[in-house]
């Protein structure tokens, strides 16, 4: 029984404490295109590149973050699909925040920002218009809880703080300690999303308050993955679309994915071996992969 102040666990099985995001594998219309958009605007290192594929990364650092596939004829569509709100890229402290959110006024990027309480974010779309957030976590024990929920807003961010807690150094790119912090999603219902991501698949849901949207995680983190119906009624990306191909959820080990795994299929869902670990199918084709930590 988990210790944690705020959340309410599944019935059934449980993701261990330690589950984290590994890599996320994104369709593009123009590959070069978007390597250069990743790398210069964001920041990313190329790890490697083929025909048809690139690996991206932090600097200093050689796991892969994204993965980025050529295929798609189209942009996502205006209004949005079933599958990606945005994928975060967390990064390792407010000060690299602010060398980026001052890198994206000196190239003249557009871009959002909120401050969610628990962390500080600055969003913007790649040139499909896949949804991105970049982000950093306040520390944890200043986090609150109302309740078994964890609080979490959206208001405004205090730009010229993040700005200034950057210091005069320059950005240099995506630092060492950069990971996928965590994945927001379109769904079709609130309900569905429970029933296959805390029930199913085990995460713990610890924000549901929030209007249209329910935030889920494992170890107490504000969130791996956030769900909202905000997209509502719109079909789920098609093949030949920009779209998020697949996520990945890192277990612990090979025993932590099974045990995930028998609870899916008990639950209805087939999870079946793929060449990097055990792939299911959310209600709406989003697909998620568990794998095991090296």
């Amino acid at each position: 029984m988990s210790t944690l102040p705020y959340g309410l666990q599944p019935s059934g099985y449980r993701l261990p404490d330690a589950t984290r995001l590994g890599r996320a594998r994104l369709q593009v219309t123009n590959l070069p295109r978007s390597i250069t958009f990743y790398r210069e605007v964001l920041g990313f290192r190329v790890v490697s590149e083929s025909s048809g594929a690139a690996l991206l990364g932090a600097h200093g650092d050689d796991a892969p973050i994204l993965e980025l596939r050529a295929g798609a004829a189209k942009p996502v569509p205006r209004g949005g699909r079933q599958g990606l709100f945005h994928f975060a890229i967390l990064l390792p402290d407010r000060a690299s925040l602010g060398r980026f959110l001052r890198h994206l006024s000196d190239i003249g990027a557009q871009a959002g920002a909120s401050d969610h309480l628990v962390s500080e974010a600055i969003y913007l779309s790649d040139p499909d218009g896949l949804g991105i957030e970049v982000y950093a976590d306040r520390p944890r024990e200043s986090w609150q809880h109302a309740g078994r929920e964890l609080t979490m807003a959206t208001i405004a961010l205090d730009a010229q703080g993040v700005a200034a807690a950057g210091g005069s150094a320059p950005w240099t790119g995506m630092p060492t300690g950069t990971t996928l912090g965590h994945m927001h999603l379109h769904v079709g219902s609130l309900e569905e999303a429970r029933a296959f991501y805390h029930d199913a698949l085990g995460l713990d849901l610890v924000v549901w308050s929030y209007p249209g949207a329910l935030f889920f995680s494992a170890g107490g983190y504000h969130h791996h993955l956030g769900t909202n119906t905000w997209a509502a009624g719109r079909p789920s990306a098609a093949p030949d679309e920009a779209r998020l191909l697949d996520w990945e959820l890192v277990l612990p080990d090979a025993a932590a994915v099974e045990l995930a795994r028998a609870s899916l299929r008990e639950r209805g869902h087939e999870a079946r071996a793929s060449g990097h670990g055990v792939s299911v199918e959310d209600p709406w084709g989003t697909r998620v992969t568990l794998v095991a930590a090296a």
